[in-house]
């Protein structure tokens, strides 16, 4: 015998008409017109064969058969809902907009994160654009001077360069007079910062611009002058040797890096999760 459909949007009508024992509330909530909502119910007791709802001139009542069935279809479909709504939470995405100079900072913390919650997935999207807004993001680095969200870290800078090219003898500020400078933005306002907070002028012979940090960072690795940077950003780097900084005195900025989040009602689950392995 072949089995036979259940027909599952009809079952729902059934179950929001019979709460309401109203056609024109059902059909709100349902948001169909009553019309709709009194052909699926039909189309359900056509498939039943019985009738469920005794119609009168004051409203519906359940009808005996109606109401034995009805707890089990609201079990029955809450089951159900429950089922995907928790599919659905173990494969979270989290939409997260975060400025480039961030990446060398994030993108490890990103690979634990997911490593230690293989349900949970971060879409990453890269902008210059460091306004404190999300938009259609979940979550949001923000670089800038106001303190908003979570605080992640404040920026602090120090020159830093390839090993091969530290110059011999004493590790002063007029011993990169010889390399090139790079500047992480078009004007030289963060070597400038660095340079006055040491008391220091130094003559920049060669330098080059770059559009973000992280590219000026990526040219001193390869050896092609010296660089300030954040030392939050370059702290694998130092880590790992690729990069060394001769002069360790770091110079706040006032610049921070921050979180911001949607709010909970309507945010994917797992936000939580990133917050700590972000700002853990």
């Amino acid at each position: 015998m072949t089995q036979r459909t259940l027909p599952l949007n009809a079952i729902h009508a059934f179950i929001v008409t019979a709460r309401h024992l109203n056609l024109t509330r059902a059909a709100a909530e349902l948001c169909i017109t009553q019309g709709a909502v009194s052909r699926k119910i039909s189309a359900l007791e056509g498939w039943l064969g019985f009738a469920l709802f005794d119609r009168h001139a004051r409203g519906l009542y359940l009808t005996p058969q109606g109401s034995s069935l009805l707890p089990a279809l609201q079990a029955g479909y809450q089951q159900m809902l429950d089922a995907a709504l928790q599919a659905s939470r173990q494969h979270a995405t989290i939409r997260l907009r975060a400025p480039t100079c961030a990446m060398r900072w994030l993108v490890p913390r990103l690979v634990a994160l997911e490593k230690a919650h293989p349900e949970l997935h971060v879409a990453l999207t890269t902008t210059v654009d460091h306004r404190p807004r999300l938009e259609n993001f979940d979550a949001a680095i923000v670089y800038g001077h106001e303190s908003v969200g979570t605080l992640l870290f404040e920026e602090a800078l120090i020159p830093v360069l390839a090993p091969g090219l530290l110059p011999d003898g004493p590790q002063v500020a007029s011993a990169l007079t010889a390399l090139t400078f790079l500047h992480p933005t078009a004007d030289r306002r963060d070597w400038q910062l660095w340079l006055a907070a040491q008391g220091q002028q130094l003559e920049m012979r060669r330098s080059q611009h770059f559009a973000t940090m992280d590219l000026a960072i990526a040219a001193a690795i390869q050896g092609f002058g010296v660089t300030v940077a954040d030392q939050t950003l370059v702290a694998d780097d130092l880590a790992a040797q690729r990069l060394v900084a001769p002069l360790p005195h770091p110079v706040k900025t006032g610049a921070i890096y921050s979180l911001i989040l949607r709010p909970a009602l309507g945010s994917p689950p797992g936000l939580d999760r990133l917050v700590s392995g972000l700002s853990g």
